[in-house]
């Protein structure tokens, strides 16, 4: 006979005495929507004994991963993504010596300002 493990046979592991109702499955709920930018709508649930100001107003929509509000006529705008830049493309924003110069001798004077010796 192969055994295993220390279940007895016939019973679900976890299962114990409490039964649905002791874990809360039965509790009032209030159904929440949301929408996100798409128009795709997300239902939560939340305790009906919670107070309005501990209800998000905002989640990520599984959907889309959008942020979605609650109100379905003016949704959470869509996220601006900034696209991918080439390292050529950052050398080409450095700015120039002078550029740099100024910057510089502009900081050092701020320096010796704070600390009384401009």
């Amino acid at each position: 006979m192969a055994t295993g493990g220390n279940a007895i046979r016939g019973t679900r592991v976890g299962a114990g005495p409490m039964g649905e109702q002791d874990h809360g499955y039965h509790a009032e709920r209030v159904a929440i929507s949301y929408w996100d930018a798409l128009g795709n709508e997300t239902v939560r649930y939340f305790a009906a004994g919670i107070p309005e100001e501990e209800i998000p107003e905002t989640i990520d929509s599984p959907h889309s991963g959008l942020p979605a509000g609650r109100d379905k006529e003016n949704p959470p705008a869509l996220a601006k993504t900034e696209p991918y830049k080439t390292h050529l493309a950052y050398v080409k924003e450095r700015r120039t010596e002078e550029e740099a110069e100024t910057l510089l001798d502009d900081a050092l004077q701020q320096l010796r300002d704070r600390r009384g010796q401009g």
